[in-house]
């Protein structure tokens, strides 16, 4: 019969292995540095047109803003923007956050 403190040798050897994996995978994903936007530029600020961009949009005939990269901010034509510099100007306009457009508050 087989010693069975050589089993027991193998299977701590081979924990060992599965957990310095495991927590190098986990390491990886913690490794990420967070996206942070410190500027944003004026739309056609390259080819030299003047336009007032601020860090919010919301529609003239709507009660919501977004940040100008959400899906609902796209969906609004250019005419029916309005632009706002703070959470606060866009809030005293009468708007409110839009739920879909992650980060708003």
């Amino acid at each position: 019969m087989e010693n069975p403190d050589f089993f027991i040798a193998i299977l701590i050897i081979l924990v060992a292995f599965a957990s310095f994996g495991l927590g190098r995978l986990s390491k990886i994903k913690t490794a990420r540095v967070p996206l942070k936007i410190e500027q944003m530029a004026a739309v056609g600020e390259a080819i030299g047109e003047t336009k007032s961009v601020g860090m919010y949009v919301a529609s003239k005939n709507g009660t919501k803003y977004h940040f100008p990269w959400c899906s609902g901010a796209k969906s609004i034509s250019e005419v029916n923007k309005i632009w706002f510099n703070s959470v606060e100007e866009a809030l005293a306009a009468g708007y409110t956050p839009a739920a879909n457009c992650k980060g708003l508050k």
